[in-house]
């Protein structure tokens, strides 16, 4: 069973579900999100690894919902999609970690900027519920959620005053 999660809990009911639920709410895909154009409704978009979300740019103010890909745990070309939506593109929307998420990559997807997470591993979906997330004390990178930006990059000096 899969189930969407976010730092509030389960969605119950979620109307972006990967599959089409009927009320014709679902996730296009890119190439099928950049002809979207017949009218002004909301939709989401699903964007697999490889594919270039900069060519959202003209449509992101329409955009309810982006899922990324993550195909398999060893592919991170999803924390960069994300990254770039979020600082270079300016994306506020909901941003949907789909495919193999477990929950070693949840705490760095959060930085990253996703909001929400399609969760079919049973552990993983267990340890959210009970909100046991594993912890992360230093970061080395900036985030791109501002909550958990802190001072840019760790590494820097910073000149005295």
């Amino acid at each position: 069973m899969t189930v969407i999660w976010t730092q509030n809990g389960i969605v119950e009911n979620d109307p972006w579900a990967a599959s089409d639920t009927g009320d014709g709410s679902k996730l296009l895909a890119l190439a099928d999100a950049l002809e979207h154009v017949r009218d002004n409704a909301a939709f989401g978009v699903m964007v697999q690894p490889a594919e270039n979300v900069g060519a959202l740019a003209p449509l992101l103010d329409r955009v309810a919902i982006i899922a990324l890909n993550f195909p398999a745990f060893s592919d991170g070309r999803a924390f960069s999609q994300a990254m770039l939506l979020r600082q270079r593109l300016g994306y506020t929307g909901e941003l949907r970690a789909v495919g193999n998420v477990l929950l070693d990559q949840v705490p760095l997807m959060l930085r990253t900027g996703f909001d929400s997470f399609e969760i079919s591993h049973e552990p993983t979906q267990r340890r959210l519920v009970e909100k046991r997330l594993p912890g992360i004390d230093l970061h080395y990178q900036p985030s791109a959620d501002a909550r958990q930006a802190g001072q840019s990059y760790s590494w820097r000096r910073i000149a005295s005053a």
